[in-house]
């Protein structure tokens, strides 16, 4: 079950029988997306990559958000977008990263290099968990790492 936020947690009256009721913790997109985001930061870091940034994100409205900036093994600088859904009803995770949402990552992506005074080698990773991650487990979860998935031409 699940509550809108302007829904109040019911609360049984000071003196009624028994324990206080305890609501099941709300799961939301955003906390769904964050264990996503963990899982995918867990698997490609088994593979070898470092974790430069989390949640990279340009200022200002309209602008672009990297999920996980990473560097390989070899210097690459890598940009990582996390997609998670827990059914393929709609064709599944890699369904959801259309041309608009690969402008707004390399976007964000181009923002984070003018930092750099000469460009280091880049690629876009997209890393797709299908499946329910449930508590913790990864039962049913599936996580796939598509190694330059799209380029920045």
């Amino acid at each position: 079950m699940w509550f809108s936020r302007k829904q109040a947690a019911k609360v049984p009256p000071e003196g009624a029988a028994g324990d206080a009721v305890r609501l099941p913790k709300q799961i939301t997109t955003k906390t769904r997306g964050d264990a996503a985001e963990a899982a995918a930061l867990d698997h490609l870091r088994q593979r070898g990559l470092r974790l430069i940034e989390a949640n990279y994100r340009t200022p200002g409205r309209g602008g672009g958000e990297v999920d996980l900036i990473m560097r390989a093994s070899d210097g690459t600088l890598v940009f990582v977008e996390v997609r998670q859904r827990s059914s393929a009803s709609h064709g599944g995770a890699g369904a959801s990263i259309g041309l608009p949402k690969q402008r707004r990552i390399i976007f964000a992506a181009r923002h984070y290099l003018m930092r750099f005074a000469s460009l280091p080698p880049c690629r876009f990773d997209v890393v797709l968990v299908n499946g329910d991650l449930g508590a913790g487990a990864g039962q049913g979860a599936t996580i796939e790492w598509l190694a330059g998935a799209f380029d920045a031409s």
